[in-house]
């Protein structure tokens, strides 16, 4: 069994050592090190090189949102960010997420839910739980009207089947529920998924479903 190594970025001792905790307790997952602010998290990814970090929005200092944006700028840095946050509608989360954030996840999580939550970020998979997914669909449609367009030249020369893909990814369909609806096999899904991230040069579906929404590529229904 492959080892997701977590890197825990949090400035509470005890909210640091409780997610140690439960995370080592689980099969398949390690706590290779713990960060006390943004600064001491981006060196620890450079120096332990984690699979997953999960960051606190708020720390004195350089706080989780420029962290985040320090860690994920290298697109030859492979780790993925899972937000830590007190309150699902705290405003910050957005722009953790556009700042390369993989998903996000409330504090007061069950150890199952931690675990879930780690493991789905380090397959690559965006985690925004559904009724998440529909405030943030309404957010990012509210926050980019004003500059929407279909932007041609920012789709990537994308295929009508990886736009309608792309679409379902934007909706928090998993690609085992995509192929279900588009009545083809999860490998082809996962293949159009893969040529979607490359063309548009991001990281994963999280980053896919927000460039969805702001470049007005997909518009949601009843925004």
């Amino acid at each position: 069994m492959t080892t997701t190594r977590v890197l825990i970025a949090d400035d509470q001792v005890m909210v640091r050592q409780g997610f140690t905790v439960l995370l080592n307790a689980e099969p398949g997952i390690e706590v290779v090190g713990q960060a006390v602010d943004g600064v001491d998290a981006v060196a620890k990814v450079a120096e332990l090189t984690p699979d997953v970090v999960l960051m606190d929005i708020r720390m004195p200092g350089v706080g989780g949102i420029e962290a985040t944006r320090r860690i994920t700028a290298s697109p030859a840095v492979a780790t993925r960010v899972l937000v830590l946050t007190t309150f699902d509608l705290d405003e910050y989360v957005y722009e953790a997420l556009r700042a390369g954030a993989s998903g996000f996840l409330l504090k007061d999580a069950s150890a199952t839910e931690l675990a879930h939550a780690v493991r789905v970020v380090a397959a690559g998979e965006a985690l925004l739980a559904p009724n998440i997914t529909k405030r943030l669909i309404a957010e990012f449609s509210r926050m980019s009207d004003v500059s929407r367009d279909p932007v041609k030249g920012r789709s990537g020369n994308l295929t009508e089947r990886e736009t309608e893909v792309l679409s379902l990814i934007a909706q928090g369909l998993s690609n085992a529920e995509i192929a279900e609806c588009l009545v083809v096999a999860e490998q082809t899904v996962k293949t159009h998924v893969s040529r979607i991230l490359v063309k548009l040069s991001l990281r994963d579906r999280t980053q896919a479903a927000i460039h969805a929404y702001e470049t007005g590529l997909v518009r949601p229904s009843g925004y």
